[in-house]
């Protein structure tokens, strides 16, 4: 399903990878197969510490596993902290199937996608992963709708009780 972005919902992609190079291809294919808002990061610290000091939704994460600093599967479980709701992709040059299976039962993985990937492929996951952010948060609106509903029954209820009592 595809969505007409406007100003207001853009999806916006958190890209974390130590390789700048990953992180201008990744970029780059977006920037001409989408109007995803991409924000970057070679560091996981730092986008953790960005992600702390700016009020700012997230959509979907992409993380490298293997970065100096922290490892994609602590980041990814970090982020899930924040945003439990938003996709976390993992992106390695290592098939490690145990690792793969480790990460979607321990950090909520939503895909798995091994370097050197595919651009189909990314942007099949990537646009996958976006619409279950969306079809989430329309959920989480409905439940809050239907508990402000119910409240709204229940004092009802209640007055008519108390006036017939």
């Amino acid at each position: 399903m595809s969505r007409e972005p406007s100003k207001h919902n853009i999806p916006t992609i958190l890209l974390v990878d130590d390789e700048e190079m990953v992180l201008t291809s990744i970029k780059s294919f977006f920037a001409i197969e989408s109007d995803y808002s991409l924000l970057t990061h070679t560091s996981p610290v730092q986008a953790l510490e960005d992600l702390e000091q700016t009020p700012r939704s997230i959509d979907l994460v992409i993380s490298d596993y293997l970065m100096p600093e922290m490892d994609g599967l602590t980041f990814l479980s970090k982020v899930k902290q924040r945003f439990p709701l938003v996709p976390r992709i993992l992106l390695t040059g290592y098939a490690d199937k145990k690792n793969a299976i480790n990460a979607i039962n321990n950090v909520g993985l939503y895909q798995y996608i091994e370097k050197p990937w595919d651009n189909g492929n990314l942007r099949l996951v990537v646009r996958n992963g976006l619409e279950k952010t969306l079809l989430l948060r329309q959920l989480q609106n409905k439940i809050l709708e239907a508990e402000r509903t119910q409240r709204e029954l229940s004092d009802v209820h209640k007055d008519v009780m108390r006036a017939f009592a």
